[in-house]
């Protein structure tokens, strides 16, 4: 069987950092994707693989949305080096700035970064995760509800 061509869209996505802890530490309740303001340095720096957000967080700022201690590693090659753990601005509308700046007001929400990817056209988005931290409690209880539905395949697969 010939293997599926991909069309342009799905050969341009690329994931650039992916931050799996978050989906386990906090309970995500939307998302949104926002544009990012990076130096040239920086981005170069992203085509080659070297970033971290999994430590980062971001916030509203005087109606701005900002990321913070997102790592991008330095570019060798470049002629303005450019710092590795600074703030950078992120793009979304008014609107949208307006609406998180409400959910974080609300107790126990905060915006995670989830993914940063090259959308489609070659630009770097990341995805904000609108968030509730977990107790342990509830961290265990969805430990238990993924062994179950790996143990339910496995019988299905078996079929015993």
């Amino acid at each position: 069987m010939a293997a599926k061509k991909k069309t342009a869209e799905e050969k341009n996505y690329k994931v650039i950092a992916e931050n799996r802890r978050a989906r386990y530490d906090y309970a995500i309740e939307s998302d949104i994707e926002c544009g990012i303001i990076l130096t040239g340095s920086e981005v170069k720096s992203l085509r080659n693989g070297g970033s971290n957000i999994a430590e980062s967080y971001a916030s509203v700022d005087d109606g701005e949305l900002w990321l913070t201690n997102s790592y991008i590693a330095p570019y060798e090659q470049a002629m303005f080096k450019h710092e590795e753990r600074r703030k950078r601005k992120l793009l979304a509308s008014k609107r949208e700035i307006s609406r998180l700046f409400q959910a974080i007001g609300r107790q126990g929400m905060t915006l995670v970064p989830l993914v940063m990817y090259f959308n489609h056209t070659g630009r770097i988005k990341i995805k904000l995760g609108i968030a509730k931290g977990k107790k342990n409690h509830d961290k265990r209880a969805t430990d238990a509800k993924r062994d179950w539905g790996r143990q339910q395949q496995r019988l299905l697969k078996h079929g015993e």
